[in-house]
């Protein structure tokens, strides 16, 4: 390992910039090869590049490694996906990475935000999914996949037609009459804030009032939560938030405890919000198609 000259007097009064890189040979062969005049500095035990442009020079150097790097480990996803594949009508393998396109479910959103870089594309409507998170997608994909099974149009309408006549009909009805009136139990004595995003067991909402009608508790516990026996609530109006309200609020740092989930809300976790931010997202895309729709045909 060279040395820079006079390694005791004080690097910093020099014009360049310094870096520390991981010890392995191949690594500092490359930069020595990409940056003859640098020498390792004992005093700040880094390495020392001379020149104005020095600091410029470096960032865009690690940028390079870490692309390949990148490329290195996409290469070693591919070669595990060709030795062991996921054979499945909802992945494809596109050059530059794995394309899930599902039925909309929110076990399989889920389940895809937990896989290391994945993102989802808003004009293609699918997920992407780099080769270099092959064995995570690999160790999730039999949830994806039956998850995506279960919300299959035919296969939702088979089991609407399963339950038709039954009770378990008459009780889904019943919570879809529910939730659209737009109401949620709250404590008499513990009410949220209104107008600011709030956790709950029917998910993030915001609150707009209250008219202090008592909710009755039958209908709290078969439709919300299990309400306490000497607890009061009364019905709290509430609405969905725009993308714009959630994206700016700012997660709570740790999950609901059993307190706040017996309360009946609380404030909203990182990923409650994102599952708010995509349906928020969704209704804007559906609304701009309709709008585009509408001009189209005017």
């Amino acid at each position: 390992m060279e040395k820079e000259p006079n390694d005791t007097s004080p690097t910093e009064a020099r014009v360049g910039a310094t870096t520390d890189l991981p010890h392995d040979r191949i690594t500092v062969q490359r930069f020595r090869e990409s940056f003859p005049r640098a020498r390792w500095s004992d005093s700040l035990k880094a390495w020392f590049v001379p020149g104005r442009t020095a600091e410029r020079r470096i960032g865009r150097w690690l940028a390079e490694m870490e692309a390949q790097a990148d490329a290195f480990a996409d290469e070693k996803g591919k070669d595990a996906f060709a030795f062991d594949p996921i054979d499945s009508r909802y992945l494809e393998a596109a050059p530059l990475a794995f394309q899930i396109r599902t039925p909309y479910s929110r076990n399989v959103v889920t389940e895809i935000r937990e896989i290391p870089f994945a993102r989802w594309d808003p004009d293609h409507r699918l997920w992407t999914v780099p080769y270099r998170s092959y064995n995570e997608l690999r160790r999730r994909w039999p949830a994806i996949a039956a998850a995506a099974e279960r919300n299959e149009p035919v296969v939702r309408k088979a089991r609407r037609e399963a339950i038709k006549g039954t009770d378990e009909e008459e009780v889904s009805k019943a919570k879809l009459r529910e939730r659209r009136l737009k109401r949620y139990p709250v404590p008499v004595d513990n009410i949220p804030l209104f107008e600011r995003a709030i956790g709950t067991h029917s998910g993030v909402v915001f609150f707009t009032g209250t008219n202090g009608e008592l909710a009755d508790p039958g209908t709290v516990g078969a439709f919300y939560f299990p309400a306490g026996q000497d607890e009061e609530h009364v019905w709290a109006s509430w609405r969905a938030g725009s993308l714009e309200e959630l994206v700016t609020t700012w997660p709570a740092r740790t999950p609901p405890g059993e307190e706040e989930l017996a309360r009946g809300w609380w404030l909203p976790t990182l990923e409650e919000l994102r599952t708010a931010r995509q349906k928020a997202r969704s209704k804007r895309r559906a609304q701009q198609r309709k709008e585009e729709n509408e001009a189209d045909i005017a």
